[in-house]
């Protein structure tokens, strides 16, 4: 199948009146390596740039990168394709990583060292002056990051499956630590930084200076200053367990808190497994309404993959989502975006500026805006006669409200968690695989309420933000709550669809942590982000909820301390409410 399929009719007539006049721009490449670029500070950044070989000045795609710009598998053939199409396209090694002088530091520099380079980009003798950005994760981060420092020059970015705001949805979520994440992408990085320490401060290992780490460096890592040491080699990870809270050290660099700075279109790729889903949504809607320029607001366009970092094609974790899935193009994309942007051609890019895939029904649709403003948000109440405890339990899911009932209760024991199976995760799908994957180990655990539906009358869909509305109480002064939606099919397969969760005293504010009194009950509000799935007919629509999802977020001691310094553990008794007073409900945005 081509990606063309997934077109309307109309984008299809466009696309095809066009496709001819480009086709026929084809040049030869010429591949610059190692091009020095001076920042404000004097700190030498490298780039390699890849440019048609031909008369005329042609416009920029720029990808800035911590990830080895000389051996980089996703962006090297994608810069060949592009500067065959005519564009000059600069891939830079960020400041502190491979090839780039200065010290490495996430986040730190991007915003002004991303200004200088668009603006040398756009200076060079065979660029127009317009520069573009693409690339997800880190790289999206860059984008995002030289946006909101608005430099005269940039006319587009293209961020994919990347976050709007450093703390909430990069390192923490619902106050919890990302810990999977956070350890996994951390090693990655340590093992540069590992290699440019041995190689700059000693030289003495003639060529054999690359020592592996192993897949877990920061949790072996030794302690202190001595080499080797997380302080040493990752001091910017010490700093995120040093400040749990949304404080001063997070805000310069949240995107959320600058929209207003941001004035070019973009296209923003988020995918409904990926770690980065809930940011990537929120800096679509966050530009479109607050954007500092008319061209911002009007110029954000939305594309929804499914896998993202848990894993692109047809099959994603134990599913297979049918040969649409195939269908994206990232490069193609991306090309078609710039084409439109920076080329005029009217393409699929001139219709609906939203474009999302529908798991369930398993095809790509396109939208006026996202959130759908057709999605009806529908109430699902939590309930049960005796205990809603594992699968074992008689938990339901039904649209009728709470009267009288019991509230179920569980044990959370930090020494023993309820184990992350699937889901959003980075980076290390080795170790723990990442995507849809079968719930029923952790629902067969007392720790776990499932509340579910009656087998589904017709078909069902779920598309747009899923929030659960909790009355819980726990006998700790801290715990976790942890929520998520599950499609369980005829034959059982319990399919993940979304998650969330709630470090309880963050409950008020992501700013200050307060600490619950214990027996006292509270209302939560746990963001389980967004999907857009049909439930089918004769599937069970389900809601998992618990107080731990680990390895994926850090254990809760349950004693108001931070997991990282913490040395004892205490066991909660958690309770969940559904009753007249405390109606706990699950809100679904349900399309007619």
């Amino acid at each position: 199948m081509t990606r063309s399929k997934v077109f309307s009719t109309l984008s299809l007539l466009i696309l095809f009146s066009t496709v001819g006049s480009f086709a026929a721009e084809k040049y030869e490449v010429t591949v610059q390596a190692g091009v020095e670029v001076k920042m404000r500070d004097g700190v030498i950044l490298r780039a390699d740039i890849y440019r048609p070989n031909g008369e005329g000045k042609f416009p920029v795609l720029l990808q800035r990168t911590p990830y080895d710009k000389g051996n980089n598998w996703g962006a090297i053939p994608f810069a060949h394709k592009a500067a065959a199409r005519g564009y000059v396209v600069i891939i830079q090694d960020v400041r502190g990583r491979y090839t780039s002088d200065g010290e490495w530091y996430p986040f730190k520099h991007e915003s002004e060292d991303g200004y200088d380079t668009v603006e040398w980009a756009a200076a060079l003798p065979y660029a127009n002056g317009k520069v573009g950005m693409f690339g997800g994760s880190y790289v999206g981060a860059t984008q995002m990051l030289t946006a909101i420092a608005h430099p005269p020059h940039l006319a587009g970015i293209n961020p994919e499956i990347t976050a709007s705001n450093y703390h909430e949805n990069w390192t923490y979520q619902g106050g919890a630590f990302a810990q999977w994440f956070n350890q996994s992408w951390g090693s990655g990085l340590a093992q540069d930084t590992l290699n440019r320490r041995v190689r700059d401060e000693t030289n003495a290992m003639k060529g054999a200076w690359k020592l592996p780490l192993t897949s877990y460096p920061l949790f072996n890592f030794p302690e202190g200053n001595a080499p080797g040491s997380a302080a040493t080699l990752a001091p910017y990870y010490l700093d995120w367990l040093a400040h749990p809270s949304y404080d001063d050290y997070w805000k310069p660099w949240s995107i959320e808190e600058h929209f207003g700075d941001i004035q070019v279109p973009a296209l923003h790729v988020a995918a409904w497994y990926d770690i980065f889903q809930g940011g990537s949504l929120r800096n679509y809607t966050g530009i479109k309404e607050h954007g500092g320029s008319e061209a911002a607001r009007k110029g954000q366009h939305l594309l929804v993959i499914i896998g993202g970092h848990a894993g692109g094609g047809r099959k994603i974790g134990e599913v297979d989502f049918g040969p649409a899935a195939e269908v994206y193009d990232k490069e193609g994309w991306t090309l078609d975006w710039y084409d439109y942007l920076f080329k005029g051609v009217q393409n699929e890019f001139a219709g609906k500026p939203v474009k999302i895939f529908v798991m369930g029904k398993n095809e790509w649709r396109e939208e006026d805006d996202w959130p759908l403003a057709r999605a009806k948000n529908t109430k699902y109440f939590l309930h049960s006669t005796k205990k809603a405890n594992s699968l074992r339990g008689d938990g339901t899911l039904s649209t009728t409200a709470p009267r009288g009932e019991n509230p179920d209760e569980y044990v959370y024991d930090p020494a023993n968690p309820v184990a992350t199976i699937g889901g959003p995760l980075c980076c290390d799908g080795w170790h723990l695989p990442p995507g849809p994957r079968d719930q029923r180990p952790d629902e067969a655990r007392d720790d776990v309420l499932v509340y579910s539906t009656a087998p589904l009358a017709q078909d069902m869909e779920v598309t747009g933000p899923i929030k659960l509305e909790l009355y819980a109480k726990s006998s700790a002064v801290d715990t976790d709550f942890t929520a998520k939606l599950v499609d369980v099919g005829p034959d059982g397969f319990a399919q993940n669809i979304t998650e969330g969760i709630l470090r309880a005293r963050y409950r008020e504010s992501r700013e200050k942590a307060t600490l619950l009194n214990p027996g006292q009950v509270y209302k939560l509000n746990l963001d389980l982000w967004s999907t857009s799935n049909v439930f089918r007919k004769g599937h069970v629509l389900r809601l998992e909820v618990s107080s731990s999802n680990f390895p994926r977020f850090d254990r809760n001691l349950n004693t108001g301390e931070e997991a990282a310094a913490g040395e004892r553990f205490v066991s909660a008794t958690n309770a969940v409410l559904h009753d007249a007073e405390h109606p706990s409900v699950l809100i679904l945005p349900i399309v007619p």
